[in-house]
């Protein structure tokens, strides 16, 4: 019988060494209907590719070669870094606060509920699917700003502090309908972004829209963008 879970749908990856506690998991998590993928030391899942869907790691303290802590410590320098709930038989206190520390969802000792494991899949999960919302945002952010001219960047700076724009061709040393007219490249370029932003409520908040044409939400995405492009440029 084929399976009926999607293949876009969130996957669980089991790391443990134990062959009838992976068959176990595995039963467990396929009833509630997300993919699972098994693999039985840290080395074989290292070879797996990161998923684009959202996904959580189930992860044994204990495993022969690389141990849970140290692959938990690997996947932490990954562009992408899997939130991972810890398994084991053989916890401690000083262990599972390292393991926390370096931002497990949760850390289970067996025998363990099932219920409790479902439910730190189901948090990790989400956590997951939220940074992975959030990074495909900076990049289109980031693939936004890079589309910009050399003087419309430095228009863009401007205009994410608040400035008119009559202050930024002072700014600029340029005139104020050539920075009219930057600015609305700017704005074109990022019209999506603009739109997806709420309009602002009450009086002094219309105020703020309306001196600088973009909301605060806008600005500060942008900041951010522009401050870590400048940084790079530095530093490379």
């Amino acid at each position: 019988m084929k399976s009926l879970v999607r293949q876009d749908s969130p996957v669980v990856f089991v790391v443990d060494d134990d062959a009838a506690v992976r068959e176990s998991l595995d039963s467990l998590i396929r009833s509630v209907g997300l993919r699972v993928e098994s693999f039985s030391s840290a080395q074989e899942f290292l070879r797996r590719k990161t998923p684009e869907t959202p996904a959580c790691l189930v992860l044994d303290v204990r495993l022969p070669g690389l141990s849970g802590l140290d692959l938990q410590r690997e996947l932490l320098g990954a562009e992408r870094a899997i939130p991972i709930i810890f398994i084991t038989g053989h916890g401690d206190i000083p262990m599972s606060v390292r393991a926390m520390k370096a931002g497990a969802v949760e850390f289970l000792t067996k025998p363990f509920q099932e219920q409790q494991l479902l439910g730190a899949i189901e948090q990790a999960i989400e956590r997951d699917r939220q940074g992975l919302a959030l990074s495909r945002e900076k990049a289109d952010l980031l693939a936004r700003y890079n589309s910009l001219t050399p003087r419309e960047k430095e228009v863009m700076g401007s205009v994410v502090k608040g400035l008119l724009n009559k202050q930024i061709a002072a700014e600029l040393g340029t005139a104020e309908i050539t920075v009219k007219v930057q600015r609305g490249r700017v704005m074109k370029k990022n019209e999506s972004q603009f739109s997806r932003e709420p309009r602002p409520h009450g009086r002094e908040a219309w105020h703020r829209g309306r001196r600088s044409g973009v909301s605060s939400g806008v600005r500060t995405k942008f900041r951010h963008i522009a401050g870590f492009t400048v940084l790079k440029s530095r530093c490379f």
